[in-house]
């Protein structure tokens, strides 16, 4: 036994350094030759041979192995791979794939223990070299045949374990080998077309990167398979029909504008509703693109079957509750486009008699916002997307009550209640910070205006540089960096005086944020100015550069001050340019246009902008 240790250690000490003579040597001396079971796992030193992709050794072994052994050849680990499937996941042992069938047909056949064959392990690996190899060997069979090569024991196809392993262009490809899978499914009733439209990072795009980022090489792998990913997707939408399925609409189309209902009539309306639920969410492909946010299936879906735009799932919502819900705010901006599609979804209610405005309300547990800082922005957005949605509501919904007895704006307070309570802790804290940070500033520049550079004269008190033109560009600088942090200071108190209403969120309080912190980054270059200016001037009178170093060292902590609460701003001009935007729009619209069948006109009782088909 220990022998046999100490061989089988020397060839894989070999395998590792790809020492092929070592191994080549080691093997004539054995009586299974390549075939000799080498690892724990009972890989033998071809399997080992071949994961560690060294096919010429592979080919060298299989020549020397005597015709007595290749019934061996369909050894398995304990695992369940073969060869074959070792071979399977490396494009470069094509030849020893041909050469093994070759010598034992029957590998083809044989499945792991997971039910995967040699050609499913092809697509787990995106190996599109061996796919068309060995699916050539299977293009003579039936369909029934084909299963045990396509399908493993969990259900799950060979085009399924592309997509999950984000191989989108060799999943293309199976799709058109065998067109049959399309419409399988898997064992949690998943068709390809349900699981591309919620895999993540199937639809992650480069539009938001920087213009280095675009030029490395992993961006443009990400654009291809973003590329590739939009490709499958069509192909998948016009051969998959389970878009088809939907549920029964709720039977609530009048708004309950009072809390006082019948409860009797509550609960047989509740009962009725659950008999039309069924056991799990939906797998409508279009709502579970619209809940991962991949708007191009969404779209495309729509393009080809535009009435799957009124589907209703099996909590009896459409497809603006999910982009609602979900904070998807292209899919949202897609469907309120659609003139006439919206008029008939926007009055619709789920089963528990939420409508659209509700939905803003029902934020899901795990959700985080993009891109957003701090809990009062998070809440000025969440304020957004209410008003966003009250413009599409029907007036006569808006002040509807759903099955709680709850209105939009009651549900939306009482979810938002303890971001709200967050939001103003955290702007009270920010305020008082730059509050404390602008007063700082304003008395350090007070005190510059006082000690000026070069100094004074004896005799007249005058400032020694008062005619260099550096002394001016220092004064002016002092002089504005202190108006700016002591004018910061007014704009930041008047936030911590605020009445901290939940509508103060969406507008005054971020725009008072946003004008204080700019007043106090104005504040900060005129500073950085009036440090330069001071530096020039010390140089040019000939002053000790030990002074020089201690006028820059002391003006370290504005500079860190300034980078730390950068990106903060950055979400604030967000925020600011977004409302421009939107203001912008709301003035173009303003102006007299054309109508006409097809064109909703804007509806001042509800407060609806004008949307064209």
């Amino acid at each position: 036994m220990a022998e046999k240790h100490s061989l089988n250690a020397k060839l894989y000490d070999a395998l590792g350094k790809e020492d092929a003579t070592t191994v080549k040597q080691l093997c004539e001396d054995l009586d299974e030759h390549g075939l000799h079971i080498l690892t724990i796992n009972d890989d033998t030193v071809l399997q080992a041979a071949t994961f560690a992709k060294m096919p010429d050794l592979v080919l060298g072994l299989l020549e020397d192995l005597p015709d007595r052994h290749f019934d061996k050849l369909t050894r398995q680990n304990h695992v369940g791979n073969t060869i074959l499937h070792e071979a399977a996941i490396s494009n470069q042992s094509l030849e020893v794939a041909k050469k093994l069938l070759q010598k034992a047909p029957g590998l083809l056949c044989m499945r792991n223990h997971l039910g995967e064959s040699a050609l499913f392990r092809t697509a787990r690996y995106g190996k599109r070299k061996m796919f068309n190899f060995l699916a050539g060997k299977i293009s003579g069979y039936d369909e029934e045949n084909q299963k045990l090569f396509l399908r493993r024991t969990d259900k799950t196809t060979i085009l399924h374990m592309a997509i999950l392993a984000h191989h989108f262009e060799l999943a293309l490809e199976i799709g058109n080998k065998f067109e049959q899978l399309v419409r399988e499914q898997d064992g949690d009733g998943m068709t390809a077309l349900q699981l591309l439209s919620c895999n993540p990072g199937a639809f992650q795009h480069d539009d938001g990167r920087g213009l280095l980022e675009q030029i490395v090489n992993t961006a443009r792998k990400q654009e291809q398979r973003y590329q590739s990913a939009l490709r499958l997707a069509k192909f998948l939408i016009e051969r998959d029909t389970s878009w088809e399925t939907t549920y029964p609409p709720s039977g609530q189309t009048k708004p309950i504008l009072h809390k006082y209902r019948d409860s009797s009539m509550s609960s047989q309306a509740a009962e009725d509703g659950a008999t039309k639920k069924l056991k799990g969410e939906t797998k409508i492909p279009l709502f579970l693109a619209t809940k991962s946010g991949y708007v191009e299936i969404v779209q495309e879906i729509i393009k080809l079957y535009p009435q799957s735009v009124e589907h209703v799932d099996d909590k009896g919502r459409n497809i603006l509750h999910i982009a609602i819900k979900y904070r998807q705010l292209k899919i949202f901006e897609l469907v309120t486009k659609m003139g006439l599609p919206l008029s008939r979804l926007e009055r619709k209610l789920d089963l528990d008699g939420n409508s659209i405005l509700h939905t803003v309300g029902k934020k899901i547990k795990d959700y985080v916002p993009e891109k957003m800082q701090g809990p009062a922005l998070e809440l000025q957005e969440e304020l957004h997307w209410f008003e966003r949605v009250k413009k599409v509501t029907p007036s006569h919904f808006i002040a509807h009550r759903n099955n709680q007895r709850l209105t939009a704006e009651g549900l939306f307070q009482k979810t938002n209640n303890v971001l709200r309570q967050k939001a103003v802790e955290w702007i009270k804290r920010t305020s008082e910070g730059c509050s404390i940070m602008a007063v700082l500033i304003a008395t350090v520049a007070f005190a510059a205006a006082y000690t000026v550079p070069g100094g004074t004269d004896e005799d007249t008190g005058y400032p020694v540089l008062v005619h260099h033109p550096f002394f001016a560009v220092f004064t002016v600088a002092d002089v504005l960096s202190i108006s700016f942090a002591l004018t910061s200071v007014v704009v930041f108190l008047a936030i911590t005086t605020s009445p901290f209403r939940l509508v103060d969120f969406s507008h005054s309080l971020p725009n008072k944020l946003r004008r204080g912190l700019t007043l106090l980054f104005l504040s900060v270059f005129m500073m950085m100015i009036a440090l330069g200016a001071t530096i020039l001037l010390m140089i040019h009178k000939g002053e000790d550069w030990t002074k020089t170093i201690l006028y820059a060292v002391a003006f370290m902590p504005v500079g860190l001050f300034a980078l730390s609460y950068f990106p903060l701003y950055l979400s604030l001009s967000k925020t600011f340019e977004n409302f421009r935007e939107k203001a912008w729009r709301v003035i173009s619209l303003s102006r007299p246009r054309e109508t006409n069948f097809y064109t909703r006109t804007s509806n001042p009782s509800n407060h609806q902008s004008t949307m064209s088909v």
